[in-house]
């Protein structure tokens, strides 16, 4: 089910204490539905779910280990009957644990995508809940 909680930018990240300061500039929604990613340096593939959704970054679990600046092209499978959303970013941060999926990667997306994110606030405004698939 996609949860929609909208975050100012100057909030403080959900994040354990002493984490790095939220420098985000776009507001956060929370939603959650499935992303492939590719990392088109070496061709490695991997799949997640989203937790939250700006016009240029996200945050996603998985269960695959990525380094911080790694290019990423992305694909995300936003449930609004339209095709995969493809995006591209760096892994701006990572946060690794032993409970798989847990993983959280934050992607800095290489320009603002405000289309992407129209799609979200659209499925938003019509209160459209749906079920994801496991990362």
């Amino acid at each position: 089910m996609i949860q929609y909680v909208t975050t100012k930018a100057t909030d403080k990240p959900r994040r354990e204490e002493g984490s790095m300061d939220d420098r985000r500039i776009f507001d956060r929604i929370k939603a959650s539905f499935p992303v492939r990613f590719l990392d088109p340096s070496n061709g490695r593939e991997g799949k997640g779910e989203t937790t939250d959704i700006s016009a240029n970054g996200l945050c996603f679990k998985t269960r695959e280990v990525l380094n911080t600046k790694t290019p990423l092209e992305l694909w995300l499978d936003i449930p609004d009957q339209h095709e995969p959303f493809y995006t591209r970013g760096r892994v701006a941060w990572f946060e690794p644990s032993v409970e798989v999926p847990s993983q959280r990667a934050g992607i800095r997306l290489e320009k603002a995508e405000l289309m992407g994110l129209a799609r979200i606030l659209w499925l938003k405004k019509r209160g459209e809940a749906f079920k994801t698939e496991n990362a």
